[in-house]
C-alpha cells in the first residue's frame, strides 16, 4: 500500500484512496487529484496541498495495528499448546505481527519502534508465550573447586610452556 503522507507532489496515491476508503474517514479532499503514472500526470500542476494532522495518522495507525493483532491472533489459534514454544512454529506469525506493525508505521511515517506496537509485542508474549522460558535450562556457574582448578591450571601450564620454548631453543644447532 501507499505511504499514508503527503508526497512531493501534492497528490494523493491511488493507495491513499483506497486506504481512506476502506477506513472510513473524512479527511480525504473531494476536490484531491488521483497521482497517475502516465506523463501527463507529472507535468501538470499541483492540486490542492493534504494535510494529516498527528492525532489522525495515530488513530489510522491504530486501527491497522489493531489489524494485525487480530490477523496475528487468528493465526495463533491453530496453533497448539505443546507448540506454543517451539520457535520454528511460532516464528512465521511472530515476526509477522513484527513486520505489519513495522511496515504500518513506516508507512504512515509513524516512528517505530512505539507505544502502541510495544503493547502488542508485550501482549502476545504475556497471552501465548509466558510459560516459555520456564522449561528452558538456567544456567549456572560451577562449583568452585572446579572454577578454581579451571583458573589455576592455566596459570601454571604457561611458566611450562615458556620454559620449554627456552630450554628449546638455547641447544645452539640451525633450524631448517
Amino acid at each position: 500500500m501507499a505511504p499514508c503522507a503527503q508526497m512531493g507532489s501534492g497528490r494523493l496515491s491511488r493507495g491513499l484512496l483506497l486506504l481512506c476508503a476502506l477506513l472510513g474517514h473524512e479527511f480525504c479532499h473531494v476536490g484531491a487529484t488521483v497521482e497517475d503514472f502516465g506523463q501527463e500526470a507529472r507535468t501538470s500542476p499541483p492540486g490542492p496541498m493534504y494535510n494529516i494532522t498527528d492525532e489522525l495518522v495515530e488513530e489510522i495507525y491504530t486501527n491497522l495495528t489493531h489489524r494485525c493483532w487480530e490477523s496475528f491472533v487468528q493465526v495463533m489459534q491453530n496453533v497448539t499448546g505443546a507448540q506454543l514454544c517451539e520457535w520454528k512454529v511460532i516464528s512465521r506469525p511472530y515476526s509477522s505481527l513484527q513486520q505489519c506493525l513495522e511496515d504500518w508505521a513506516d508507512n504512515l511515517k509513524y516512528s517505530y519502534p512505539n507505544a502502541l506496537a510495544e503493547s502488542y509485542i508485550f501482549q502476545s508474549h504475556h497471552r501465548y508465550f509466558q510459560n516459555c522460558s520456564a522449561g528452558s535450562q538456567a544456567y549456572f556457574d560451577p562449583p568452585e573447586d572446579v572454577l578454581l582448578a579451571m583458573i589455576i591450571a592455566p596459570i601454571c601450564l604457561i611458566p611450562f610452556l615458556v620454559t620449554l620454548v627456552i630450554w628449546r631453543s638455547k641447544d645452539g644447532k640451525a633450524q631448517p
